[in-house]
Parts: C-alpha cells; structure tokens; sequence
C-alpha cells in the first residue's frame, strides 16, 4: 500500500494556476489566500464546515468572543448582567453596529440568530433546553431566562468554532436552520463580493468602510477586528504543489494550510516563512456509525481503536514529526479538561489486543465500509492507515473512495451496508472545538441530534448535562473526566492523534493572529 500523497516537482510557476480564471489584478491593498477548501456554501450555521466558518467570521460578527487563553470577552456586546441566581441574563448591544445594507444591528436580529443557532449546533443545543425565554427588551438590549442555571453561557455563546453563533439580520436568520441561508450580510469588518465569487475558483471580500471596531487590542478571536488591506482574495487552488509553487513566485501572499511534506521545500524558500498559529492543533478522528452492523457492536469499535497506532496514522497522513504528536485524550492535550480517564480500556494499543477484542464481539466476517475522502490528503491517508489496520486484526474492509462533498452526503445517509450506508469515516476537529463537553459534537449521544454516527446512550447525555450545570472548574474536570470514559466505553470515535498545519506566507505579510481559527482582520501586506 502506497501512503505518498505526491511527488513533488521543483520548477517555475504551474502552467495551470496561471492559466486559471479570475485571477486578475484589483486596485487597492489585496491579500490574496489560498484557503484549505473551496467554499461551497455560505451558510455556517447549516454547516459545521471549516471553509464555511471562515466565511462566516470575514462577514458576520459575534457576541461574545474567545481571547487568546480562551476566555469569552464582549464583542458586540456592550454590557450584561447576570442575576443573583443566574438565571436571568441581559445583554445590551454596544454603539455602532450596522448591517452590511445600512440597516442598524438590533435586539431582535440577535435573538433570531441565536434561535436559529440553537436548532443546529451542539452547545447551542444544550444552552437552549434551559432556556425558558429569550426576548427583545427594546432596540438594543434583550434578556434570556433559563429554567436552570447553565454554567457556560458566555462560552456557548462566544464559542470560536463550528458552529460559530454569527449574528444575522433577522430576516436571514429566521430561515428554515436545515436550509441554507440565500445571502451573506453581516455586520462584520468585510463584505462578501457574491457577484465575484466563483465556486471552485475564487472568492472576493471588501473591506466594510462603516464597520466600527472595538477599541481592546487583537486577542484570540476577540479585540479590535481592523480591516487593513482593501480586498480578500480566497484563491482555491486544490494541487498543492501548484499552491506551494504560486506562494513562491509572489502570485498569492498566503497559504493558509501548507501540507507536512512540503513544509521542508517552502522553508527554504527565499522570502517565504512557515507559522503554527494554532497552539493546540487539530485531533484525527475515525468516526463510527452506531447504527450499521457491525460497528452497532461495541466491542467491535473499541477493537478498531485498538488497532490504530497514532504514529503509523500520523506518520503516513502528516509525514513530518515536525507537526504532530501522540496524544490519547479526547479532550486536546493542554487543554484544561486533558485527562487519561478511561485510556486504561484501550490498551495495549496493538493488533493481538484488538483480534482478541474482536473475537469477544462476535464479529463473523461481516462487510466494513469506510469511506474514504480522496481529494483530502490528510483524510485519505486516515481511511487507508486505519482500513490496514483493520484488516490486519481479521476484518472484512471495503474502503470506497470518493471526494469530501460526497463523504457529506453518504454519512447522513442511516442505511444498512447493503444499502448505500457505511460504518466509519475519516475527518478532523480542530482542538479549538474540542475544548469540552458540550462544544465536542462527537460526544453527543442523544441519537436525534448528534452529529452523523448517531450515538445512543442515556448515561452520556447525563454527564453532558451535569457538566452544563457544574458550579466549579473542579467540578467540571471531574465530570469531563467521566465523559472522556464514557466515550471510549461506547466507542464514540477513535482519536488519531494531533497534528499542526502551518502556514506560509511571504515575508511583507504581517498582523497574523494565534488562534485555533484562522482570521484575515489584522493582516496587512507591506
């Protein structure tokens, strides 16, 4: 089996960027960005989408948001108040905020966008089964009553990742949560250019002239959102050593995911620098669905778990040790909730561990169907990595390629193998959406909202709902703790291990922000 995910081919500029179209001159400051994906929907509250989520943080703005040590800080937001007994909360909007068409941010726009985020995103779920009432109290302030006190309100909604709760006029976000919204206006510090944008090409945003930042500097994602270049190009180039070979050249500024293996080249490269910006990674997962035989069995996913060497995963999908490590917690390493609970279940991590576990299901020889998203190399070298293991333990593996779109579709899809369905999909999670809990869709277990997989266990939606209402950080630990148990005894998903992407760009950009998400406020190029 063959891991390589290229060859690479030193040499001037490829013939087909240059031969793309749209690739034109603008007037103007210009940063131009190779992003990780192409953007194919705007909608990031329809999506958990990473290309998506970005989209959504260059056109839309937040309440609340998360500072460089994670901490929720006012965005929007002006003032608020808890009650005593914190089951009352108001927020007043500051001065200011305005729409993208000129209309002024009100109350009711922000509690509509909530609603519609609740309906969608895990955390936002778990905030909205305490909330009684959420209402507009005039132009500018509303108030949310709970039924119990909720012990992360500001994190729910100041949450830095997918789902991000993006605040929309009020008439987008009373679109149906399971459609997509028809158009992008935001409050946020640029506009998205739709009579520009060209799926599968490129993606335009100008800097929004009324937008009134906030006056604290830059942290995380929270602070002074400063628009300092004219125009954002998004230009979607899929081959990376096309993508690499256009960062040297001078024809993009910026490459926001640089594959491990090319790392070494652009290093060298004159006039280009390599950055981690992300200090907690992103973790490989190999999700399972519950639903399909074999992997309904139990004992049949904590054996796959126990197939899966991280390093070989890592080795094959990142290459360089340069930018990623081992780390069996679910909850990322160095994050707060980092524990070794329940890690004793799945050791020994080896082949004789894991047939013996899978004896111990039951497993006959029944067909396993792991999807496998070819045009991601990361995600490719996962599905192959851990399909080898897999049939190195005994078992019946059919890995079927296909690209990351179609992934999407397939995985919602409930069937049995003999149907269309599946049995496990490779993807990732940046750490920053991992933090907890509630943030973490893969630790959902309530069947009807959990993210594709389809958990189904009563205890684990307990604990989840015991970490909501923890009085203390200790109290948190512990039940996080209990949970990161409770995932390995079901089988939630495998953890693949961490890894860093850097990212590279050329010498005259500045202004680049650590954090788990990428921002493109803040940036200039000299």
């Amino acid at each position: 089996m063959r891991l390589n995910r290229r060859t690479f081919v030193g040499g001037a500029l490829a013939a087909p960027f240059l031969a793309k179209p749209g690739f034109g001159q603008a007037k103007g400051k210009v940063l131009r960005v190779i992003p990780h994906a192409d953007l194919k929907n705007i909608d990031p509250i329809w999506t958990t989408a990473y290309i998506s989520r970005n989209h959504g943080y260059m056109v839309f703005d937040t309440l609340f948001a998360l500072d460089a040590s994670l901490s929720p800080k006012p965005q929007m937001v002006e003032s608020w108040e808890a009650s005593a007994d914190k089951k009352t909360w108001t927020f007043t909007l500051r001065e200011g905020l305005s729409f993208h068409n000129g209309a002024p941010v009100t109350a009711e726009d922000c509690v509509a966008s909530l609603q519609r985020w609740g309906k969608r995103d895990g955390m936002g779920q778990s905030l909205f089964a305490s909330v009684e009432s959420l209402t507009a109290k005039d132009k500018k302030t509303f108030e949310m009553k709970l039924s119990r006190p909720f012990g992360l309100v500001l994190e729910a909604i100041g949450k830095i990742s997918s789902n991000v709760p993006f605040m929309m006029p009020k008439a987008l976000a009373e679109t149906d949560p399971f459609k997509q919204i028809p158009e992008s206006i935001g409050s946020g510090p640029f506009m998205f250019k739709k009579d520009e944008w060209v799926p599968g090409s490129k993606v335009v945003y100008v800097k929004n002239p009324n937008y009134v930042p906030r006056k604290e500097p830059v942290s995380g994602a929270s602070g002074g959102k400063v628009a300092k270049v004219d125009r954002v190009e998004w230009l979607y180039i899929p081959d990376s050593t096309t993508a690499m070979n256009a960062l040297i050249s001078g024809e993009v500024d910026y490459y926001e995911q640089v594959p491990g293996d090319l790392a070494p080249v652009l290093a060298k490269a004159p006039g280009i620098k390599l950055d981690v910006l992300d200090p907690l990674g992103s973790q490989g997962m190999m999700r399972f669905n519950h639903v399909a035989k074999p992997t309904d069995n139990a004992l049949v996913r904590r054996a796959v778990i126990q197939a899966i060497k991280q390093q070989d995963v890592l080795a094959a999908s990142v290459g360089n040790p340069q930018f990623y490590k081992t780390c069996e917690a679910y909850f990322p390493c160095g994050s707060p909730l980092e524990s070794n609970a329940g890690l004793d279940m799945i050791r020994p991590t080896s082949l004789d561990a894991a047939k013996k576990t899978l004896k111990e299901s039951g497993y006959n020889g029944e067909k396993v169907v792991i999807l496998q998203p070819s045009d991601i190399p990361i995600s490719n070298a996962f599905a192959l990595v851990v399909g080898k293991a897999c049939r190195d333990i005994g078992m019946n593996v059919d890995i079927q390629a296909m690209d990351w779109s179609s992934v999407t579709s397939r995985r919602a899809k409930k069937d049995p193998i003999e149907q269309g369905g599946w049995n496990m999909f490779p993807t990732w999670w940046i750490g920053g959406d991992l933090l907890n809990p509630l943030i973490s869709a893969a630790m959902i277990a309530d069947p009807n909202k959990a993210w594709p997989g389809w958990p189904n266990d009563k205890k684990m939606e307990e604990l989840r709902a015991q970490f909501a209402t923890a009085a203390s950080v200790d109290e948190q630990k512990k039940i996080a703790a209990e949970v990161q148990k409770r995932a390995i005894e079901i089988g939630t998903h495998a953890n693949l291990g961490t890894f860093f992407v850097p990212v590279g760009y050329r010498e005259n950009v500045k202004g680049m922000i650590p954090s788990p998400v990428q921002f493109f406020w803040n940036m200039e190029v000299g």
